[in-house]
């Protein structure tokens, strides 16, 4: 964690750099692009697609979920990381942005690869080179942090049946878990196959937006249905349901604005279907299957040198 320690306080510089810079040119007089920055064009279909790109900027927060069991004190310590995380986010993000119309336009925005940079040339001059190395710095935390968090979210797929046994596995010594890890990294490579960000945006945040939206329909089942359940964090009612109705907007005016971008997520989620039938219903039911099954199971444990979670618990115990 020392290391995504590192990459945060690069991220954080970087904005530093940005806010207080603009702040600077704001002072002095030079709004630049801030005047009539919300001239245009604007749709409701279209709305809801720019909160795709919006919320992939914003996203993070969500990870945490995915490993609750390694926080300390989760009960108190993971609202209070989601609340104090997505403060913080909105905050220096909102002013960034604001920092970069004083000198870039909408249009510069768009075609430039990486907008902090082209802010920095513009504005710091001779020490603009540090911009770069933040913003790597920045890009590689991002996905440092989101492996960690992804690969735990497999991990326990596999755990409940959901995945295939290998997956919920982990290492002997170190106890990282390598298979999940591989198996989100692969998930990632095949994602280059898309060259543009934004069409790879829609395909997979309908998905989530619409899977968000069942989870938090689950929970609302279950506060009906079971009101009196223990439930270590618990917020009011009115919360969880206007999220809802905003993960119902951003799931359901996709499909009428890009019917084919979201048309291919729902294909990308379906063919999930058949995979967990076949790597994981069929192979328990099916004697050949199973026995295929095993044999790359412990191939790959004997490769990776993994073992599930019990058995790493019986062998410190023995070791001890």
């Amino acid at each position: 964690m020392k290391v995504q320690g590192i990459f945060t306080f690069a991220k954080l510089a970087a904005l530093v750099i940005i806010i207080v810079t603009g702040i600077v040119l704001i002072g002095k007089g030079q709004v630049g692009y801030l005047q009539n920055s919300f001239a245009g064009e604007y749709s409701v279909s279209g709305i809801s697609l720019s909160f795709y790109a919006g919320l992939f900027a914003y996203g993070g927060w969500n990870y945490l979920n995915y490993v609750s069991e390694e926080l300390k004190d989760p009960n108190k310590n993971l609202p209070r990381a989601i609340y104090i995380g997505i403060t913080l986010v909105t905050l220096f993000y909102v002013l960034a942005n604001v920092a970069y119309f004083t000198v870039v336009s909408p249009q510069e925005m768009l075609a430039s690869p990486a907008v902090a940079v082209t802010f920095a040339q513009r504005t710091i001059g001779v020490v603009a080179w540090i911009m770069p190395v933040f913003v790597s710095l920045s890009t590689f935390g991002g996905l440092n942090g989101i492996m960690f968090t992804i690969a735990r979210l497999f991990f326990i797929g596999a755990l409940e049946g959901h995945l295939p046994m290998i997956f919920g596995m982990i290492n002997a010594e170190k106890l990282t878990p390598t298979p999940p890890l591989l198996l989100s990294c692969g998930v990632a490579l095949l994602m280059f196959c898309t060259s543009d960000i934004f069409v790879l945006i829609n395909y997979l945040s309908f998905n989530q937006w619409l899977w968000v939206g069942v989870s938090i329909l689950g929970m609302l089942w279950l506060r009906y249905k079971r009101p009196h359940m223990h439930r270590p964090i618990k917020v009011p009612l009115v919360f969880p349901l206007v999220f809802l109705v905003m993960c119902a907007f951003l799931t359901f005016m996709p499909l009428y604005a890009s019917p084919v971008e979201t048309g291919m997520g729902l294909v990308i989620l379906i063919s999930g279907i058949p995979a967990y039938y076949i790597f994981v219903c069929w192979s328990a039911k099916n004697k050949a299957v199973g026995r295929v099954s095993r044999y790359l199971t412990v191939a790959m444990q004997k490769y990776l040198q993994v073992v599930l979670p019990e058995q790493e618990e019986r062998l410190l115990e023995a070791e001890c």
